[in-house]
Protein backbone atom coordinates (compact mmCIF):
# COMPACT_ATOMS: atom_id res chain seq x y z
CA UNK A 1 0.00 0.00 0.00
CA UNK A 2 2.59 2.20 0.72
CA UNK A 3 4.65 1.29 -2.41
CA UNK A 4 1.44 1.96 -3.65
CA UNK A 5 0.92 5.82 -3.17
CA UNK A 6 4.67 6.63 -2.99
CA UNK A 7 5.55 10.34 -3.47
CA UNK A 8 6.67 8.85 -6.96
CA UNK A 9 2.95 7.46 -7.59
CA UNK A 10 1.62 11.11 -6.27
CA UNK A 11 3.80 13.12 -8.36
CA UNK A 12 2.43 10.54 -11.42
CA UNK A 13 -0.99 11.29 -10.21
CA UNK A 14 -0.60 14.97 -10.57
CA UNK A 15 1.11 14.72 -14.45
CA UNK A 16 -1.01 12.62 -15.52
CA UNK A 17 -4.44 14.67 -14.57
CA UNK A 18 -2.65 17.68 -15.99
CA UNK A 19 -2.18 16.23 -19.39
CA UNK A 20 -5.65 14.57 -19.15
CA UNK A 21 -7.00 18.20 -18.66
CA UNK A 22 -5.36 19.41 -21.52
CA UNK A 23 -5.52 17.01 -23.80
CA UNK A 24 -9.20 16.80 -23.29
CA UNK A 25 -9.67 20.41 -23.52
CA UNK A 26 -7.44 20.84 -26.59
CA UNK A 27 -9.85 17.89 -28.58
CA UNK A 28 -12.42 19.60 -26.89
CA UNK A 29 -11.83 23.30 -28.48
CA UNK A 30 -10.92 21.69 -31.89
CA UNK A 31 -14.38 19.72 -31.82
CA UNK A 32 -12.95 16.57 -32.99
CA UNK A 33 -15.09 13.61 -32.68
CA UNK A 34 -12.47 11.60 -30.15
CA UNK A 35 -11.37 12.58 -26.60
CA UNK A 36 -8.16 12.96 -26.24
CA UNK A 37 -8.10 12.98 -22.30
CA UNK A 38 -6.73 9.64 -21.49
CA UNK A 39 -2.96 9.25 -21.93
CA UNK A 40 -2.49 9.94 -18.46
CA UNK A 41 -4.85 7.63 -16.87
CA UNK A 42 -3.43 5.12 -19.09
CA UNK A 43 0.18 5.54 -18.07
CA UNK A 44 -0.71 6.04 -14.27
CA UNK A 45 -2.95 2.70 -14.55
CA UNK A 46 0.25 1.16 -16.10
CA UNK A 47 2.76 2.16 -14.00
CA UNK A 48 0.64 2.47 -10.57
CA UNK A 49 -1.74 -0.50 -11.34
CA UNK A 50 -5.54 -0.32 -11.33
CA UNK A 51 -6.76 1.81 -8.49
CA UNK A 52 -4.09 4.44 -8.87
CA UNK A 53 -5.34 3.83 -13.01
CA UNK A 54 -8.99 4.48 -11.24
CA UNK A 55 -8.40 7.05 -8.82
CA UNK A 56 -6.79 9.30 -11.58
CA UNK A 57 -9.33 8.93 -14.32
CA UNK A 58 -11.89 9.62 -11.68
CA UNK A 59 -10.58 12.76 -10.26
CA UNK A 60 -9.11 14.46 -14.16
CA UNK A 61 -13.03 14.30 -14.54
CA UNK A 62 -13.81 15.93 -11.23
CA UNK A 63 -10.89 18.60 -11.16
CA UNK A 64 -11.19 18.96 -15.33
CA UNK A 65 -15.51 20.44 -14.39
CA UNK A 66 -13.86 22.72 -11.26
CA UNK A 67 -11.24 24.52 -13.37
CA UNK A 68 -13.69 24.67 -16.32
CA UNK A 69 -17.29 25.19 -15.91
CA UNK A 70 -17.88 24.54 -20.14
CA UNK A 71 -16.68 21.11 -18.79
CA UNK A 72 -19.02 20.22 -15.94
CA UNK A 73 -20.70 16.96 -18.32
CA UNK A 74 -17.22 15.47 -17.38
CA UNK A 75 -17.98 14.91 -13.71
CA UNK A 76 -20.63 11.68 -15.15
CA UNK A 77 -18.16 10.29 -17.28
CA UNK A 78 -15.66 10.30 -13.97
CA UNK A 79 -17.10 6.40 -14.09
CA UNK A 80 -16.16 5.42 -17.49
CA UNK A 81 -11.88 7.45 -17.10
CA UNK A 82 -12.23 5.27 -13.52
CA UNK A 83 -12.79 2.45 -15.79
CA UNK A 84 -10.08 2.71 -18.47
CA UNK A 85 -7.87 3.40 -15.34
CA UNK A 86 -8.25 0.04 -13.74
CA UNK A 87 -8.35 -1.86 -17.20
CA UNK A 88 -4.77 -0.36 -18.38
CA UNK A 89 -3.23 -1.75 -14.93
CA UNK A 90 -5.27 -4.97 -15.28
CA UNK A 91 -3.98 -5.22 -18.48
CA UNK A 92 -0.53 -4.23 -17.87
CA UNK A 93 -0.48 -7.08 -15.44
CA UNK A 94 -1.41 -9.66 -17.97
CA UNK A 95 1.29 -8.67 -20.23
CA UNK A 96 -1.32 -6.65 -22.91
CA UNK A 97 1.19 -3.92 -22.36
CA UNK A 98 4.35 -5.71 -23.99
CA UNK A 99 4.02 -5.58 -27.96
CA UNK A 100 2.46 -3.10 -30.40
CA UNK A 101 -0.26 -5.36 -31.52
CA UNK A 102 -1.22 -6.91 -27.87
CA UNK A 103 -1.04 -2.46 -26.75
CA UNK A 104 -3.43 -1.90 -29.95
CA UNK A 105 -6.12 -4.61 -28.81
CA UNK A 106 -5.96 -3.50 -25.40
CA UNK A 107 -6.79 0.15 -26.69
CA UNK A 108 -9.26 -0.96 -28.99
CA UNK A 109 -11.01 -3.49 -26.82
CA UNK A 110 -11.03 -1.03 -23.67
CA UNK A 111 -12.72 1.72 -25.92
CA UNK A 112 -15.58 -0.91 -26.59
CA UNK A 113 -15.97 -1.65 -22.88
CA UNK A 114 -15.64 2.29 -22.34
CA UNK A 115 -18.33 3.19 -25.22
CA UNK A 116 -21.21 0.48 -23.30
CA UNK A 117 -20.08 2.18 -19.84
CA UNK A 118 -20.80 5.88 -21.16
CA UNK A 119 -23.61 5.50 -24.02
CA UNK A 120 -25.99 5.70 -20.56
CA UNK A 121 -24.65 8.33 -19.44
CA UNK A 122 -24.72 10.44 -22.57
CA UNK A 123 -28.18 8.97 -23.45
CA UNK A 124 -29.80 9.33 -20.22
CA UNK A 125 -28.14 12.17 -18.22
CA UNK A 126 -27.50 14.51 -20.93
CA UNK A 127 -29.90 13.50 -23.84
CA UNK A 128 -26.76 12.75 -25.98
CA UNK A 129 -25.69 16.41 -25.92
CA UNK A 130 -22.12 16.64 -23.69
CA UNK A 131 -21.11 19.30 -25.68
CA UNK A 132 -17.88 17.84 -27.51
CA UNK A 133 -16.79 16.88 -31.04
CA UNK A 134 -18.40 13.42 -30.43
CA UNK A 135 -22.21 15.29 -30.75
CA UNK A 136 -22.42 15.51 -34.22
CA UNK A 137 -21.91 11.74 -34.73
CA UNK A 138 -24.42 11.38 -31.96
CA UNK A 139 -26.76 14.04 -34.18
CA UNK A 140 -25.93 11.68 -37.13
CA UNK A 141 -26.96 8.51 -35.93
CA UNK A 142 -30.31 10.00 -34.98
CA UNK A 143 -31.03 11.66 -37.66
CA UNK A 144 -30.48 8.14 -39.29
CA UNK A 145 -33.76 7.22 -37.24
CA UNK A 146 -31.82 5.80 -34.18
CA UNK A 147 -33.23 6.47 -30.43
CA UNK A 148 -30.94 8.88 -28.25
CA UNK A 149 -29.38 5.02 -26.31
CA UNK A 150 -28.74 3.86 -29.60
CA UNK A 151 -27.03 6.68 -30.97
CA UNK A 152 -25.38 7.52 -28.40
CA UNK A 153 -24.27 4.00 -28.11
CA UNK A 154 -23.39 4.25 -32.20
CA UNK A 155 -21.10 7.14 -31.58
CA UNK A 156 -19.04 5.02 -28.78
CA UNK A 157 -18.26 2.01 -30.48
CA UNK A 158 -17.34 4.55 -33.68
CA UNK A 159 -15.35 7.59 -31.28
CA UNK A 160 -14.31 5.31 -28.14
CA UNK A 161 -12.12 2.07 -29.75
CA UNK A 162 -10.21 4.82 -32.09
CA UNK A 163 -9.71 7.24 -29.82
CA UNK A 164 -8.15 4.70 -27.23
CA UNK A 165 -5.95 2.62 -29.57
CA UNK A 166 -4.34 5.68 -30.26
CA UNK A 167 -4.27 6.84 -26.71
CA UNK A 168 -2.46 3.18 -25.29
CA UNK A 169 -0.13 3.58 -28.12
CA UNK A 170 1.02 6.94 -27.46
CA UNK A 171 1.21 6.19 -23.72
CA UNK A 172 2.83 2.58 -24.48
CA UNK A 173 5.36 4.61 -26.81
CA UNK A 174 6.32 6.78 -23.77
CA UNK A 175 6.51 3.78 -21.16
CA UNK A 176 8.67 2.50 -23.52
CA UNK A 177 11.04 5.29 -23.75
CA UNK A 178 11.53 5.92 -19.96
CA UNK A 179 14.74 4.66 -18.41
CA UNK A 180 14.97 1.35 -16.61
CA UNK A 181 15.87 3.52 -13.25
CA UNK A 182 12.78 5.79 -13.65
CA UNK A 183 10.31 2.81 -14.31
CA UNK A 184 11.84 0.95 -11.71
CA UNK A 185 10.37 3.76 -9.14
CA UNK A 186 6.99 2.52 -9.40
CA UNK A 187 4.88 -0.83 -9.39
CA UNK A 188 4.08 -1.54 -12.67
CA UNK A 189 7.50 -0.81 -13.84
CA UNK A 190 8.86 -3.75 -13.74
CA UNK A 191 6.60 -4.59 -16.97
CA UNK A 192 8.21 -2.60 -19.14
CA UNK A 193 11.58 -3.10 -18.04
CA UNK A 194 11.21 -6.58 -19.12
CA UNK A 195 9.71 -5.77 -21.98
CA UNK A 196 11.91 -3.11 -23.20
CA UNK A 197 15.04 -4.70 -24.45
CA UNK A 198 16.13 -1.53 -26.21
CA UNK A 199 15.15 0.36 -23.85
CA UNK A 200 18.05 2.85 -21.82
CA UNK A 201 19.38 1.45 -18.74
CA UNK A 202 20.66 4.65 -17.09
CA UNK A 203 18.80 8.32 -16.26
Amino acid sequence: MTKRFSTNVLVLMALAIVLNIVGGETIARLRLPVYGDSVGTVLAGALGGPIVGALTGGLTNLLWALVSAERVTAIPFGITAAVIGALAGILTAKGWMRSLERVLASGIGTGLIAAVVSAPIAAYVFGGVTGGGTDMLIAFFRAAGANVWQAALGQGIVSDPLDKAVTFVLAWVVLRSLPHRQLARYPGGAHFISASDDAPVTG
